[in-house]
Formats: structure tokens, C-alpha cells, sequence
């Protein structure tokens, strides 16, 4: 099966993935190859990384599994490779490659039937008879979306905290916290208001142009009164964000103690500020 290029595809990408499918189908434990990722929105350039789907034998899967570096090493001039868990996925292997220029490649390896469980239809490259297809079937692709509930239920909690760093003067925690607020609640917000998959904040400039200025916001430098400004733009977008994207009514009790507490928090950071 000759694969379906996007137009998009710069030529070392191109070259590594034509490459890596002729080094795969000559291992007979792998049943097929796919990719996902940009590849999928003819959206490659220079900077993206390729995201494979390598298919595997049930059967031979725990072999394959402790051969995943030689397998790794035998595509390309392999600079560095580790597992997953970080990201909750032991069975991805991150690899950096060597060549015209440095190229970023994940390669998840599924047991076959595992392939029906996945978050978007992967562009399959090659397949022994039709069966990477075939299971890919047994499944629909579900990318998780933001409850908003949950989230609420945590947010204020999570403003707290985060004063209470600010309060404490632990600013390399408050801009730790500051970005997993965009990561974790506001970019995926904004992403998927925008129509876009809510993947933290990745694309968010290209997606949601109309939301830069706000996010901009939520950015601190390293000083207290910084933080609380930004921890304040957070409230802001989120609330902005929050507004008729579900039914009903959300308890606003500790919306306003949470708010409450910054501001006293915010009247010691001014306090202390004028006094030294």
C-alpha cells in the first residue's frame, strides 16, 4: 500500500517515514504503521515531530516491548530515546534522531487490538492484509473534553492555593501554578471554544488569536504584585470562559471567600512592598 503524503510534509520527515516503514515491514511480529498528529491536517513544517502507531502481534507484543530501543535504533541515527510515563503512556517511546537536522519521532507501540482505543484516526501507512484497518474499526476515536463542572469544583480551591504561595513569597511556585492553570483549564477552554482540540495551550496563537491578549495576561514575572495581577487575569479569562458554557447555576461560596483571600493577600504584598 503506497502511502498518502499530505502536501504539507517537509522532505526529512518525508525521507525518515518512507525509510522507517521499509525498515518496520521486514520485522514479522509488526502488523502495520501509521501516523497521527499534524500529519493528519496537512499542517507539517519544520518544527513538528512525527507521532507513529506501531501495530504489533498480541502474540509477540512483550518481545517487541524489550526490543523497543534496537527497533528505535535500527530507523535512524538514534541520539537519545525514553519511555513514556510521564505522560502516562509506558508504552511510547520518545526518540530524538540524528540527520540533516535534529527530528523529533514518538513511536507507540499497540498490540493490535489496542489501536481501537485512541484519541484521532491515525493516516495507517502500511498493514499486512488489511488488518490495522480492520481493527481501527473495532473503536471511534474520543478526545477527552474539559468537564467544566470538575473543573469548578477545583478552581477556587486551586486560586487559594495558589495566594496562599504568593502570600508565603514561593513566587517559582506561583509561576508553576500560574501555567498549569493555562495548561490544564484556560487553554483547553479556549481551544475548544475556538473549535480546536483542547490540548493545553499548543497552537493556541495561530488557533485563538482573539484570546492572546487575555492569556497574556496570566504571565508573571518574578515579583508578588506580578503574580497577583496575573492570578487575577486568570479568574477574569476563566469566568469569561465559564459564562453560559453549561446549564445552570454554579455555588459561588468559595468563588467569593477564594477572591476574598486575595484581596487581603494582595493588601499584605502592597503593605510590606511600601515598608521595605
Amino acid at each position: 500500500m503506497a502511502p498518502k503524503w499530505p502536501g504539507s510534509i517537509p522532505d526529512r520527515h518525508r525521507t525518515f517515514l518512507s525509510s522507517t516503514v521499509d525498515q518496520l515491514q521486514r520485522d514479522a511480529r509488526l502488523v502495520g504503521v501509521a501516523v497521527g498528529g499534524s500529519f493528519l491536517t496537512d499542517s507539517m513544517d519544520e518544527f513538528s515531530d512525527l507521532d507513529l502507531v506501531i501495530a504489533v502481534e498480541p502474540g509477540h507484543f512483550d518481545s517487541v516491548m524489550a526490543e523497543r530501543r534496537r527497533i528505535a535504533g535500527s530507523l535512524g541515527p538514534l541520539l537519545a530515546a525514553f519511555t513514556g510515563e510521564h505522560v502516562g503512556e509506558p508504552r511510547l517511546l520518545i526518540c530524538l534522531y540524528n540527520g540533516v537536522s535534529i527530528l523529533h519521532v514518538d513511536l507507540k507501540f499497540l498490540a493490535l487490538p489496542d489501536v481501537a482505543n485512541r484519541v484521532e484516526d491515525p493516516s495507517v501507512l502500511w498493514e499486512r492484509d488489511g488488518r490495522f484497518t480492520k481493527a481501527l474499526e473495532g473503536g471511534v476515536a474520543t478526545f477527552p473534553i474539559p468537564d467544566l463542572r470538575w473543573i469548578e469544583d477545583r478552581f477556587w480551591v486551586w486560586i487559594h492555593y495558589v495566594t496562599t504561595k504568593i502570600g508565603r513569597g514561593e513566587i517559582f511556585e506561583v509561576l508553576e501554578s500560574l501555567s498549569f492553570l493555562r495548561s490544564n483549564v484556560l487553554g483547553p477552554l479556549v481551544l475548544l471554544r475556538s473549535g480546536a482540540r483542547p490540548t493545553g495551550v499548543r497552537k493556541l496563537e495561530k488557533v485563538a488569536p482573539e484570546y492572546v491578549r487575555d492569556l497574556r495576561s496570566t504571565v508573571a514575572g518574578y515579583n508578588a504584585i506580578d503574580c497577583i495581577h496575573a492570578l487575577r487575569g486568570c479568574v477574569e479569562l476563566y469566568r469569561t470562559l465559564r459564562l453560559n458554557a453549561v446549564a445552570g447555576e454554579f455555588p459561588q461560596t468559595a468563588e467569593r471567600a477564594a477572591m476574598q483571600y486575595l484581596s487581603e493577600v494582595e493588601k499584605l504584598v502592597a503593605q510590606a512592598r511600601r515598608s521595605s
